[in-house]
C-alpha cells in the first residue's frame, strides 16, 4: 500500500461518486491508503442508492446526497447506524461542494455540476476537475471565481492532464499550439452513409475507454472533443487556432504542446482514467498507481490520421463557439444535451444531432456575456428550448 506521506489526512471531497470517474477516484483513494490518508467531507450521487450509500460507508465520508430529491429517505435509510449525514436535491449538492475541504473532485456529469463546484471554488478548495460544462458553459464565471477563491485547478480529463503535465510554466511565452488526440471512436473509419444508420448501442461502444452511456456516444460523434477544444481554451489561456485535434487510434499519446523551437512534448501512458486521477490527487506529488505499464516495443507503431470534420462536425462547431464567444459554449452544450437524449431514445439519427446544435447556435447567437450563472443557467434552458423544437420536427417527419 503506498501511502501518502502526510501528516494529517488529505480531504477530498467527490461530486458524482456513483459515476467512472468517481468509482476511479475511490479506487486510487482506497490504493493510496483510504481512510488512514483521507477524509472525505462529502460524496454525492445520482440515483444508485445503494452504491453510494456503500461508498459512503467504505470510505467514512461526512455527508452523503443524491441529486435525486425524492430519493432522500432511502439514503437516508440506507446510511442508518453509519454516523454518515444524508441529504438530497440541488441545495444539497451545493452544500456538499460548500463543505470545507482541501480537495474537490468534480466529477458530476452535465451542467447540474456547475452550482456545486463553484461552491468549492468559492471556499477556496483545490479542484480536479471532470465535469466539462464549468468551463463550456461558463468559462469566463468559472476562471474569475477560481481566481477570486485562490484555489488550484487540475484538470482530471486525460487530454488537459496529459497538457498540465507537459506546459512548461515558465515557457508559456513559448507555445505556439496544443494538440488534443482523439480515439476517433468507433466510427472513425465509417463513410456517411453507415454513420447515418447507427445506434445507440453501436455508438456506446468505445474501442479504448470505459465510460458511460451518455460520454461514449459524445466520443462516438467527437462532440466530447468539441467541448474539450472549448474547454482547453480557458484552462490554458489559448487562442482559439492554437488548438489542435489529431486521431490516435492507439490512445498511448492523451496529448502535446509544440513549443516555438519546433519541440513537441507528449505525455503517454495506457488507457486508464485512474492516471490523471491520481496525479490531481497526489499533486505536486506522483503516487505509485495500480495502472498499466507500457511497452513500447509490443506497441510497436503510434498512429495519427486528421480529423475528418465533415463525417465530424462537432469539431468545427467548437470552433465556431470559441470564435463567437459570449453564450455560444451554453448553447452548444444545451442544444447537444438533448440532442443526445433524443437520439438515446430513438427519435434521431445519429448525424441528425450536429445539425440541430448548429441550427440552435445560429438562433442563440446574440453576442451576450454572462454576468452570472443565471445567464448561463438560461442560455442552456434556451438551447434546451430550440433544440427540442428542432426534434420534434425531425421526429414527425421520420
Amino acid at each position: 500500500m503506498n501511502q501518502i506521506q502526510t501528516p494529517d489526512r488529505r480531504r477530498v471531497s467527490i461530486l458524482g461518486a456513483t459515476g467512472s470517474i468517481g468509482c476511479n477516484t475511490l479506487d486510487v483513494m482506497t490504493h493510496l491508503g483510504g481512510r488512514d490518508a483521507f477524509e472525505v467531507p462529502a460524496i454525492t450521487g445520482m440515483g444508485n442508492i445503494d452504491l453510494l450509500a456503500q461508498q459512503a460507508r467504505g470510505i467514512g465520508a461526512g455527508f452523503a446526497v443524491t441529486a435525486d430529491p425524492d430519493r432522500y429517505q432511502d439514503l437516508k435509510s440506507a446510511l442508518s447506524g453509519s454516523g454518515v449525514e444524508a441529504g438530497a436535491g440541488p441545495s444539497a449538492l451545493v452544500e456538499a461542494g460548500a463543505r470545507d475541504t482541501d480537495l474537490l473532485v468534480a466529477g458530476i456529469v452535465g451542467i447540474a455540476g456547475l452550482a456545486p463546484t463553484l461552491a468549492a471554488v468559492s471556499s477556496g478548495a483545490d479542484i480536479a476537475l471532470a465535469n466539462k460544462e464549468c468551463l463550456v458553459s461558463a468559462g469566463e464565471l468559472f476562471g474569475a471565481a477560481m481566481a477570486a477563491g485562490g484555489g488550484k485547478l487540475l484538470p482530471v480529463d486525460s487530454e488537459h492532464n496529459a497538457i498540465f503535465q507537459v506546459l512548461e510554466q515558465n515557457q508559456r511565452h513559448a507555445v505556439e499550439r496544443i494538440i488534443l488526440t482523439a480515439s476517433g471512436g468507433p466510427f472513425r473509419d465509417y463513410t456517411l452513409e453507415q454513420m447515418a444508420a447507427v445506434t445507440p448501442e453501436t455508438a456506446a461502444a468505445h474501442p479504448n475507454w470505459s465510460m458511460g452511456l451518455k460520454i461514449s456516444i459524445d466520443s462516438a460523434s467527437m462532440f466530447n472533443k468539441a467541448l474539450e477544444m472549448i474547454e482547453a481554451r480557458h484552462l490554458f489561456d489559448m487562442r482559439p487556432e492554437q488548438i489542435e485535434v489529431i486521431v490516435h487510434p492507439q490512445s498511448v499519446i492523451h496529448s502535446m504542446v509544440g513549443y516555438s523551437d519546433g519541440s513537441v512534448l507528449a505525455q503517454l501512458g495506457a488507457p486508464d482514467m485512474r492516471t490523471a486521477i491520481g496525479y490531481a490527487i497526489s499533486h505536486p506529488r506522483r503516487a505509485s498507481l495500480p495502472v498499466e505499464r507500457l511497452d513500447l516495443a509490443k506497441l510497436a507503431r503510434l498512429d495519427f490520421i486528421a480529423p475528418d470534420e465533415t463525417r465530424f462536425p462537432a469539431l468545427a462547431l467548437a470552433r465556431t463557439a470559441m470564435q463567437r464567444g459570449g453564450l455560444q459554449g451554453a448553447v452548444l452544450n444545451g442544444a447537444k444535451e438533448a440532442a443526445l437524449d433524443a437520439f438515446i431514445c430513438g427519435r434521431i439519427g445519429f448525424l441528425d444531432m450536429a445539425d440541430i446544435v448548429a441550427a440552435a447556435m445560429d438562433q442563440l447567437d446574440d453576442g451576450r456575456l454572462p454576468q452570472a450563472i443565471e445567464d448561463v443557467y438560461a442560455a442552456d434552458r434556451d438551447a434546451r428550448m430550440v433544440a427540442g423544437t428542432l426534434i420534434s420536427k425531425l421526429a414527425q417527419c421520420s
